[in-house]
């Protein structure tokens, strides 16, 4: 099937190639938002070119208190039980490191976040406005991922001499080049650089394939009724 659709393609380029300039622009314009819309629509449905998932986010990390105060057991220092930190107004340093006033040390102290043993209630007499709501470190939202790259302001289509082209535009195609490729890259300015997975954004498959050559062929037909 594969030989036989790369033969049909050898053909339609032929018959490509015949067309006035202008019917050629005008068909491959058509053809490449075709193709654009098929990426898109892939994308919102999570699927690389071959079919398959695309690697999923990495797991929701655990809820922490909000940036007006923090209570959680955390390792001694001497190897004895964990005791219990109230820190108020904390901020995050570099890394995943927690910076802020420890009362119950009296000072500023830092703590690693991934070192936390348990996340307790702050206590009432410390709570204020904010440390009551929960949030996740980052605010991750489960949405489909994505769903800004591909939309039409980035996800873009044009025509050249030869041919037609799908991509994305300006500086997201760095950002779209790193989750397609699985390059490294820093999540943000002050995390470390990580590896991500390789989810592939473009790429036509043997449907986008055979919808291209029904568009010519119907362009065709048309010309000759």
């Amino acid at each position: 099937m594969t030989n036989e659709l790369e033969e049909v393609e050898r053909i339609a380029g032929a018959l490509l190639r015949d067309l006035s300039p202008g019917q050629r622009r005008s068909l491959m314009r058509r053809m490449a938002r075709e193709l654009a819309a098929s990426q898109r629509q892939r994308i919102a449905a999570q699927r690389q070119p071959d079919g398959s998932a695309f690697a999923p986010r990495k797991a929701k990390q655990p809820p922490v208190s909000g940036r007006g105060a923090a209570c959680f057991l955390y390792p001694s220092g001497g190897g004895g039980a964990p005791r219990r930190v109230i820190m108020k107004s904390f901020t995050w340093a570099t890394g995943r490191m927690m910076t802020g006033f420890d009362i119950e040390a009296g000072g500023i102290r830092s703590f690693e976040f991934d070192k936390v043993v348990k996340w307790l209630p702050v206590p009432a007499q410390y709570r204020n406005a904010n440390a009551g709501r929960l949030r996740r470190r980052g605010g991750v939202k489960r949405r489909a991922m994505f769903r800004r790259l591909a939309s039409a302001r980035y996800l873009r289509s044009g025509v050249e001499d030869q041919g037609f082209w799908v991509g994305f535009s300006g500086k997201v195609s760095q950002i779209a080049s790193t989750h397609h490729f699985g390059l490294r890259d820093k999540p943000s300015v002050r995390a470390a650089a990580v590896r991500y997975p390789v989810r592939e954004l473009l790429g036509d498959t043997a449907a986008d394939r055979e919808r291209m050559l029904d568009m010519l062929y119907l362009h065709l037909a048309d010309d000759l009724d």
